[in-house]
């Protein structure tokens, strides 16, 4: 099956570039293997049926990222929905190549938009301008979620050196 304006070549290459940063996005909101592949799904799927014409690779990525955040969003509006603890982390799959080291950990457990702000900022390399497109917020709102998280960050870094459990 090929979408309206995309051969199946094409969805295959798209697939290909994106599917690995879909997924770790997906997973800092899902934060379950099952729930973070459904919503990767979902999101080729819903690229399958868009017509929109991409100017760039970047373009792309960042159309396929918001996307990705709206279903994740989306599907927490849900009454129904109930979410899994970092304990599922390990779960992740060795074809994904995503490590979960003592810092990505202490990134996924705070609330999700400073999560997401942060991860997108130093683990995808994206700008404020950039993440604030994706998430559809103002660039200054995006300021102060990088701002808040990286305080949260360094208090419970601190409190972690100073051996004090939280």
């Amino acid at each position: 099956m090929s979408s309206l304006l995309r051969t199946n070549e094409e969805l295959a290459e798209i697939y290909k570039r994106h599917v690995n940063t879909l997924y770790r996005v997906c997973f800092l909101y899902m934060k379950n293997k099952s729930d973070t592949e459904d919503m990767v799904q979902n999101t080729f799927i819903k690229l399958m049926r868009d017509r929109t014409i991409f100017e760039s690779r970047e373009h792309e990525k960042a159309w396929l990222i918001r996307t990705a955040v709206n279903l994740c969003k989306d599907h927490f509006r849900h009454w129904w929905t109930r979410t899994s603890g970092l304990d599922k982390a390990p779960e992740l799959t060795e074809e994904f190549d995503f490590k979960v080291d003592e810092t990505l950990e202490k990134v996924l457990a705070l609330p999700p938009k400073y999560r997401a702000a942060l991860y997108l900022y130093y683990y995808e390399g994206y700008s404020t301008p950039e993440i604030a497109e994706m998430m559809g917020r103002p660039r200054s709102t995006v300021r102060s979620w990088l701002h808040t998280g990286r305080k949260r960050l360094k208090i419970e870094i601190e409190m972690e050196m100073k051996g004090e459990v939280r």
